[in-house]
């Protein structure tokens, strides 16, 4: 399940590709698919969480730097 979450960071995600990264992310972590009523509220709160964290995330990482540009820092 995991394995279809994409890399979001360099590739100016939307809303909703953070929001489909943190549904991934939570489904594999409960091994629920589609929670019962029962879980459905703590399991869209966790997906709403996650969705925050990543989205703070992403907005806080330092821009990545070019390949040409480490390796001519390392000449």
């Amino acid at each position: 399940m995991c394995r279809s979450i994409k890399t979001l960071r360099g590739a100016d995600p939307t809303a909703e590709e953070v929001r489909a990264a943190a549904l991934q992310f939570v489904r594999k972590v409960s091994g629920y698919r589609v929670p019962s009523r029962a879980n459905e509220v703590v399991f869209t709160a966790a997906v709403d969480e996650v969705e925050a964290a990543a989205a703070r995330l992403l907005a806080g990482l330092a821009p990545a730097r070019p390949v040409a540009a480490v390796k001519a820092e390392e000449s």
